[in-house]
């Protein structure tokens, strides 16, 4: 397989970054040690940049392209999906742009800079890894909480950081927290502990 052939079979399938795994998926006649050796011989010729273990882009590609920071942190750390002040931020019920893009996952809690940021990955349990689906954002579809969970994500751990929350002071947009669905709320809060049920019920609107 020569480099021409590779990198248009990845711009053909609009996939900017991408992993061993989805090399194995469009060229099954290749060998894995030979989708091994040439990962490395591109890497090291600036061809491909590495993101992390097991995940490249483009070099050329990602220059002419703006890979939305969003769609990066879904690619980065599997299984997760942007909740927290990024889906909070994307919703405007809190004011600005959120400066790190932070997401929940189920593996442990990490942090990962790269050239396209800072992304934060915070671990939750299982049962409470749900409310979450794919939206659209700047031409890619990402994972990302719905308004609901990504207030109770929110919640849970500003909790775990601090016994006090003041609605005030965190200025969340009351207008948009009155159009909730309360319940769905409540339903999220009992996935995780009674203090944040307590303070879902407290902030209600």
């Amino acid at each position: 397989m020569d480099y021409y052939s590779f990198s248009q079979t990845l711009k053909r399938n609009k996939l900017p970054l991408f992993s061993l795994r989805d090399l194995e998926n469009l060229f099954p006649e290749e060998k894995a040690k030979t989708l091994k050796n040439n990962l490395n011989r591109w890497t090291n010729s600036g061809r491909i940049t590495r993101l992390k273990r097991n995940l490249y882009e483009i070099t050329e590609l990602c220059e002419d392209l703006e890979i939305p920071d969003l769609y990066i942190a879904n690619r980065l750390y599997l299984p997760s999906y942007v909740s927290l002040e990024t889906a909070l931020s994307f919703y405007s019920i809190i004011p600005g742009v959120a400066v790190n893009v932070t997401s929940v996952t189920t593996r442990p809690t990490r942090l990962f800079k790269n050239k396209y940021g800072q992304f934060i990955y915070r671990t939750c349990q299982k049962r409470a890894f749900i409310g979450y689906r794919l939206v659209r954002y700047e031409g890619v579809k990402i994972y990302m909480a719905d308004k609901e969970k990504a207030l109770v994500d929110f919640l849970y751990y500003r909790l775990r950081s601090n016994r006090y929350f003041d609605l005030k002071q965190e200025r969340l947009n009351e207008r948009i927290l009155k159009d909730l669905n309360w319940n769905k709320v409540l339903k999220y809060a009992r996935l995780f502990n009674k203090k944040v049920v307590k303070i879902v019920k407290d902030i209600r609107c």
